[in-house]
């Protein structure tokens, strides 16, 4: 089976595509595996893996340019850790009709916290409940999500089922949470029954609760919302069942 050698790296066209980064095409080359990316000296900002045979996403050199990879059409299973070190400005990620089979398969994308672009169409996961929610609960850095915009309803629906997401930035010194953790055992677990919504009740706001009225006062459409929200965001506190204003 032909291997991604150098040779093949250099030899393989590259070009401006229509958005205007630069491209190199490794389209159809019967490749089961990344490696040897280092020859692309990061000249890249798009590459192109789709119609392989490539099993795994793993192997990257740390490409400091890439912000765009196309991988669909392959084998893949498994996703590696430590992704987000070797491709610090990666914003697309394309994984159509691929074999991703269960909703944990892709939690270790949450490692790379520039990513806004994802598509998943035609795996398996993509069939289990609740899989649109999950993916956003994991990775709350996303906006398009299977070429469909994520909207705030589904953000506010992800953190009901599956709790806070863990937003993550890169500072001086790595990786470190800049917004709460989790402040709950998830809630819900894939293929068990939804859960029953406690009774509301009234309850102090945590640092969540006041970054979420924020949103939603931004998001108000009459001048009778902003103000019911604000009164609340000064009082500090609120029913845990409060509706949020959708966009």
């Amino acid at each position: 089976m032909p291997r991604l050698t150098a040779d093949l790296i250099l030899s393989a066209p590259s070009f401006i595509n229509p958005v205007k980064d630069r491209q190199l095409d490794l389209r159809g080359k019967l490749i089961s595996a990344i490696e040897n990316l280092g020859a692309t000296q990061d000249q890249y900002d798009t590459i192109d893996f789709s119609d392989n045979e490539i099993e795994k996403l793993e192997n990257f050199p740390l490409l400091n340019r890439l912000e765009t990879i196309y991988l669909n059409n392959n084998h893949i299973s498994k996703i590696s850790a430590n992704l987000g070190d070797s491709l610090p400005k990666l914003e697309t990620l394309i994984l159509s009709n691929n074999r991703l089979v269960n909703l944990h398969d892709i939690d270790l994308l949450a490692d790379i916290i520039t990513l806004k672009t994802l598509s998943l169409i035609d795996n398996v996961i993509t069939k289990k409940p609740y899989y649109r929610l999950y993916v956003i609960h994991k990775l709350p850095t996303l906006r398009l999500l299977d070429f469909k915009k994520i909207k705030q309803k589904e953000r506010v629906e992800s953190t009901k089922m599956f709790g806070q997401p863990t937003i993550i930035k890169k500072g001086k010194k790595g990786k470190r949470a800049v917004v709460q953790k989790e402040q709950h055992q998830k809630t819900f677990t894939p293929g068990e029954p939804e859960p029953v919504a406690p009774p509301p009740k009234v309850v102090t706001d945590t640092p969540a609760d006041v970054l979420a009225k924020k949103i939603a006062i931004e998001n108000a459409k009459t001048i009778e919302d902003v103000q019911r929200l604000e009164r609340m965001l000064k009082a500090g506190k609120a029913q845990e069942d409060t509706p949020m204003v959708d966009t």
